[in-house]
């Protein structure tokens, strides 16, 4: 049976336990849509136009897909809120948003 390999300098530090060398981002998707002043904001409104079959897009057009995109979000999120407030009594109310939520939520918006 073989030692494990050992690559840290501390005293039995192997290299299952050694800490992540590259983290993972953390992004905020919606910020990187909707924020004007960050430069994500045109390519993400031009990767969904392009997953939408559009080829040329206009410079005024993003400020307006930004708006929409804002306001389709909030009426989403407040439909949300409301089932999750209607589902039992205040006391136990639920806190956690479900995947089931959001999706009926949206079915509701048609």
């Amino acid at each position: 049976m073989e030692a494990p390999l050992k690559l840290g300098k501390k005293k039995n530090y192997t290299s299952k336990y050694l800490p992540k060398r590259y983290r993972k981002n953390c992004r905020d998707n919606i910020m990187g849509i909707t924020n004007t002043a960050l430069l994500v904001a045109k390519p993400a409104i031009r990767r969904l136009a392009r997953r939408g079959g559009v080829v040329r897009m206009q410079k005024a057009i993003y400020s307006t897909v930004r708006e929409i995109i804002v306001s389709r979000l909030e009426t989403i999120l407040e439909q949300v809120v409301q089932l999750l407030e209607s589902t039992d009594t205040p006391a136990k109310a639920r806190k956690t948003v479900t995947t089931p939520d959001v999706s009926s939520s949206i079915a509701l918006l048609g």
